[in-house]
């Protein structure tokens, strides 16, 4: 199971509207680290992790780069050098 660290999920608080523009999912850490659960969603440690991922699970990007998938909207910078990737 993955485990999120604040950090991660401070980033996604921060950042949750890019991929839920409605309304927001989540209003406090709790409530975050319940849905990231939920969504099984997954913490890895570089942009080349983020391209290994979607090709790991047979996501189509169009032949995006690596700077693309970076901007998708479920992949967020959590500034450290990792990423949160999130399925909505």
């Amino acid at each position: 199971m993955q485990v999120y660290d604040d950090a991660v999920l401070r980033c996604f608080l921060d950042n949750q509207g890019k991929l839920f523009p409605e309304e927001d999912v989540a209003s406090s850490l709790e409530e975050a680290e319940a849905f990231l659960e939920e969504c099984m969603a997954v913490v890895v440690d570089s942009p080349e992790e983020v391209q290994e991922y979607f090709d790991e699970e047979g996501i189509d990007m169009d032949g995006a780069d690596l700077e693309e998938l970076l901007e998708a909207d479920e992949v967020f910078d959590v500034g450290d050098g990792r990423y949160l990737i999130v399925e909505g």
